[in-house]
This record gives structure tokens, C-alpha cells and sequence, in this order.
């Protein structure tokens, strides 16, 4: 009979929260720590040069290969929906921007909760206890963390040219989108590391891992998670490796917990294969419930990017320097010997926060811009001189789901993000393409003839302008709040604000799916900080 270990903490996915956990909570020595992950050790060179996103995604080396249902609101289409599957998580395949989000959205967590410890102020401390700052630490910035934050080891003269454009319209610019207000245009902050990307297996486990009390299994795909059907405890867990079913157990005598960390998608896929939400979709699957909270699953939440591509004239882009074997060859150059030139950049460099209307409290839209065009993610560049305003709206209303549909951990679930459901986000959608107009009308960039090429000036009215936004819109990759922490007498909420599940014993969720409204920008670091709270609560 294999024999069954035991551990105080065990931690399961090993991403952007995964993996703080498991350097958190392996530093006392008496705590001996499991951490799981379905993926594969993340030696994988394309994960490491930061252009490597582009051979990444969509690949089973990294990526889980997700999609989503077809979308109503996207005219009719499925989006191809990432989610990392390898050491170090999402994190080893995003796009690598450094971003906290704005004051404002952790309030809104305050009131969800009624726990002032998600308070800004609150988060604010826990980001710069693992932040290592590019410039000196001060009121709003930590210095000598694991997380190195760096600035961009590129500028392209396009850009510059937007940006301006952009100032010129009324936004103001900026050097630093993480100080609570947004409000403005400037080059992102970056997650790397001397021209590297840095992701949370390279900035959390790579010392970490040779702590004896930490062990790290990878390719183990947890089946379910294990609950004494009377106590309520979660006493370990059940995963497959190489063929064979095994047990992993915790000492809940001891204090030991459970941490899900799978993820948005992947924390509801194990809470529900284990008997956890809606009595009823489980009952339909067979699965005896353990816990009914029909909140499971629920209240997802994404940004979704609108696209606009503009060709230019007189100005160099991307498009034409990859497009030919000698630009190729510098553009591998150029990142050999100096780590730095197209190899180097995140896929969106250029960053602005604005308001959509007159009526928002805080800037609501957030400008990804890129030096370059694609018909779609995966194909060629095209081969005219471009660059890509893709603006999203950073607090939608629509909800969507994510559920299984099968008890198989294998099968792929059910993703309806839900985009532009609502007539708000249908109205935000039509301001943000007329806003993106009003700046590449701006004077800076007229003498390089700017020409719409998507959607088309053809889109014009309300009704055109959503049509168009349904026809360009895509995932930002930002999915959280399916299993959203909450007041007691919210019926959806799945957590407490300590992230306990309700009705389970010994059982946290600790990732992106904690949170009860999307943060205002990416959502890394703001999954990192979450990691950072409970590591506090465990330690």
C-alpha cells in the first residue's frame, strides 16, 4: 500500500498566489508544506524571454487551453481563454505588466466584506513587503522584496508619438500607475528581471525549493479534495501523477489547512468535483454535496479589450521590422547581447487610464497600446505600419459563470464570461471607441495620417459602435470572483473575508476568484497581495 504523507499546509497550483504561499509558509521549519501543480517544472526557455508569451499560449507545454462558450455579446464568437498550466502559473505567461489597481476598488472589497484589513492602505503594506522597486522605496513603493518591478527596457518613437497625442487630449502623463489614482498616460512598470521575465516559481520557489519541509509535486492533477462528509473537515487531498491515484493529507489536528490556489477556472473545477456548490448543478452530476453554496462559480468577472488598429505612415512599427529576415535577425540580436529591442517587451508597453464619461468617480478605462497589428492573437503581423489601441473597460457589470460539466479533472468547463450583457457596458463600450478617436485625432499624431483599419470609421452610431465592439472585443485574460468572499448574509458569497470556505473546515481559497469586484488593471499582483494576506493569517 503507498503510503500516505502528511502535511501542515498543502497548497494546490502552483501560480502567482501558489507559490508566495508556499515561500511564506515554508519559512517556520516546523511546518512541513506540500505544494501541487498540474503543470510541468517551468524550464521551458519560451517562458523566460518575455516575447515567449506568443509560444506559450495555446500551448499544452503552459497553457490549459481554455475557451469560452460562444458569446452573444461578441456577435456569435468563442475567445481562445488562457490559463497557465505550468510552475509558476499565469504568471509564466501574461503579459507581465506591474499593476495594483486603484484606491477605489479596495473599498468596494471593504464593503463586500465589512473587514477593513482589504482596506488600500491595508493592501498597500502587503505590496511593498514583497516589492523590489526599480527606483528608491518610498511612501508608495517597497524595496529588497522578491518581486522585482521594473521599468521597460525599450521605447518606441510611435508610442511616444500616442502619448502625446494622448496628453493632448486631456489625459495627463504619468511615471507611476500604482499609487491609487491612475489617472494617466505613461510606459508601464514590468515584471522582469535584467531583461527576463520574472514569474512567481523564478521570484518565490527557486530558493525556497531547497527548504526540506517544502515539496513541490508538478504534474499531479488534483481529482478532488478530501471532506469528512460528517465533521466537515478538509483532511488532504486526492491527485493522479504517472497513472497512479494518491492521497495527500493534512495534520487539521495541528492547525493544518487545505489552500486552493488553482485559479479562477480551477478553483471552482476542484470545489465543485469535490461536492461544493450549487446543490442542484451537483445533484445533476452525481456528486454528493457537501457544501450548498450556489455562489461557486459564479460571478465571474473579465476586462474586455477593444482593439483598435490604426495604420500609420512616415514611422516605423513592428510590423515592418519583424517582417524581414535581416530585421528579424537584428531583433535576436539586439536581445543577445543586450537584453533588451522587441524580444524584450511585454506585449503592451504604452499604458493610460481615462474616464469615459464625465459621470465616473475614477478613470474606468485602461489603454493597452502596442507597436504593432495582428488580425488576431497567433497570426503574422500584418505588413503595413500599424500600432493597436485596445482600451477596457476596468469595472464591467456583466457576470458570467464558469462550472464543469463533467466529474473527468481532464474536461474542460464551461466558461460564459458573459461581455457587454449589460446596457452599461454596452454605453461604456461606445465611449471608449469615440475616446480612442478623439485622441488619434489629437495634433500629435496628424502628420503620420492615422487611418482606422478596425473596426472602420463606417462604425458610427450607438448601435454601430456596439455591433463593433462585439465584432473586436477580446479577453484581457483578467477572470476573478468565482468564488467571491463576502458578508454572512450574502447568499453568493463562497469565502468569509479570511477566505475560509463556508461550511468546510480547514479549507481557503487563496487566488484571483477571492476577489468580489475585478481590480482596476491587471490582476497578478493584486492575486500576489492576496497570497500575502493569508500567509499573515497562517503565520
Amino acid at each position: 500500500m503507498t503510503q500516505i504523507n502528511t502535511y501542515d499546509y498543502i497548497i494546490i497550483g502552483a501560480g502567482s498566489a501558489g507559490c508566495l504561499l508556499a515561500k511564506r509558509l515554508s519559512e517556520n521549519p516546523q511546518k512541513r508544506v506540500l505544494l501541487i501543480e498540474a503543470g510541468k517544472n517551468d524550464n521551458y526557455i519560451w517562458i523566460h524571454v518575455p516575447v515567449g508569451y506568443l509560444y506559450c499560449i495555446d500551448n499544452p507545454r503552459a497553457d490549459w487551453r481554455f475557451r469560452t462558450a460562444k458569446e452573444s455579446g461578441l456577435n456569435g464568437r468563442s475567445l481562445l481563454y488562457p490559463r497557465g498550466r505550468v510552475l509558476g502559473g499565469c504568471s509564466s505567461i501574461n503579459g507581465m505588466i506591474y499593476m495594483r489597481g486603484q484606491a477605489g476598488d479596495y473599498e468596494s472589497w471593504v464593503q463586500a466584506t465589512g473587514d477593513d484589513s482589504w482596506s488600500w492602505q491595508n493592501a498597500l503594506k502587503r505590496y511593498k513587503q514583497f516589492e523590489d522597486y526599480h527606483g528608491a522605496a518610498n511612501e508608495w513603493h517597497g524595496k529588497g522584496g522578491e518581486w522585482t518591478v521594473s521599468k521597460q527596457r525599450l521605447r518606441w518613437p510611435v508610442m511616444d508619438v500616442f502619448k502625446q497625442a494622448a496628453v493632448e487630449a486631456g489625459i495627463p502623463a504619468s511615471d507611476d500607475f500604482n499609487q491609487g489614482d491612475n489617472f494617466g498616460v505613461g510606459y508601464f512598470d514590468v515584471s522582469q528581471r535584467d531583461g527576463w521575465r520574472l514569474n512567481t516559481s523564478k521570484a518565490f520557489l527557486r530558493d525556497a525549493s531547497k527548504r526540506q519541509n517544502l515539496t513541490v509535486i508538478t504534474q499531479a492533477l488534483v481529482n478532488k479534495l478530501l471532506i469528512d462528509p460528517v465533521s466537515k473537515n478538509c483532511y488532504g487531498v486526492q491527485y493522479t501523477k504517472d497513472g497512479a491515484v494518491l492521497e495527500a493529507h493534512c495534520a487539521i489536528d495541528q492547525g493544518g489547512e487545505v489552500l486552493l490556489s488553482a485559479g479562477a477556472i480551477g478553483s471552482v473545477q476542484i470545489l465543485e468535483r469535490s461536492g461544493i456548490g450549487s446543490a442542484k448543478r451537483l445533484n445533476d452530476l452525481g456528486i454528493p454535496v457537501l457544501s450548498d453554496l450556489p455562489g461557486v462559480g459564479e460571478n465571474l468577472q473579465d476586462h474586455l479589450q477593444l482593439r483598435m488598429v490604426y495604420k500609420v505612415s512616415g514611422i516605423k512599427t513592428l510590423n515592418t521590422k519583424a517582417n524581414s529576415l535581416f530585421g528579424k535577425m537584428m531583433i535576436g540580436l539586439e536581445y543577445i547581447l543586450k537584453r533588451s529591442g522587441p524580444m524584450s517587451m511585454a506585449p503592451s508597453q504604452l499604458g493610460a487610464f481615462a474616464y469615459s464619461s464625465p459621470e465616473q468617480k475614477s478613470a474606468n478605462l485602461e489603454y493597452h497600446v502596442q507597436p504593432l497589428s495582428l488580425e488576431k492573437f497567433g497570426e503574422d503581423l500584418h505588413a503595413f505600419n500599424a500600432f493597436t489601441a485596445s482600451v477596457c473597460n476596468l469595472r464591467p457589470t456583466s457576470r458570467g459563470s464558469v462550472h464543469i460539466n463533467s466529474v473527468d479533472p481532464e474536461a474542460a468547463p464551461i466558461i460564459a464570461p458573459n461581455y457587454l450583457s449589460t446596457e452599461e457596458d454596452r454605453k461604456v463600450a461606445a465611449e471608449a471607441l469615440r475616446l480612442t478617436r478623439q485622441i488619434v485625432q489629437s495634433p500629435a499624431l496628424q502628420p503620420h495620417f492615422p487611418e482606422e483599419y478596425k473596426p472602420g470609421v463606417q462604425y458610427q452610431t450607438e448601435d454601430e459602435l456596439i455591433k463593433a465592439a462585439g465584432d473586436i472585443g477580446t479577453t484581457i485574460f483578467h477572470p476573478v470572483g468565482t468564488c467571491k468572499m463576502g458578508r454572512t448574509d450574502d447568499p453568493m458569497a463562497v469565502l468569509d473575508s479570511e477566505l475560509r470556505v463556508r461550511g468546510i473546515h480547514h479549507l481557503r481559497v487563496v487566488d484571483a476568484s477571492a476577489m468580489p469586484t475585478i481590480t482596476s488593471g491587471n490582476t497578478a499582483a493584486p492575486t500576489m497581495m492576496i497570497a500575502q494576506r493569508v500567509a499573515e493569517l497562517l503565520t
